[in-house]
């Protein structure tokens, strides 16, 4: 699943104004810091993470690692801030960020 460039200038219209649903801290990228986004992108579809620490590079392998094991497409990567976005088995029209903004 490839992501057009009008695809990610739409989930990013829409990512813009929502909040950081993960932060991932000291500890790094951890089992259970997995199983939280990808729990939150089957509820969301479409969330953002901040990622910590002063390692740029090391910020990017992180990024990198979690749209891989999530089965996630990078929407934007913003500094600490990433978009991610992964379409839901069965979407929740309550929770789901791209279908309240399309409502």
């Amino acid at each position: 699943m490839s992501l057009s460039t009008a695809e990610k200038k739409r989930l990013r219209q829409i990512g813009h104004h929502l909040n950081p649903v993960v932060l991932l801290g000291d500890k790094g990228l951890t089992e259970a810091v997995l199983a939280e986004i990808d729990a939150r992108l089957e509820d969301h579809e479409l969330i953002k993470v901040r990622v910590g620490g002063e390692d740029r590079e090391a910020r990017q392998v992180a990024i990198s690692e979690i749209a891989t094991v999530t089965g996630s497409e990078i929407a934007q990567t913003i500094g600490k801030l990433v978009l991610l976005y992964r379409p839901a088995k069965k979407p929740d029209p309550k929770l789901s960020n791209l279908l309240r903004a399309l409502a």
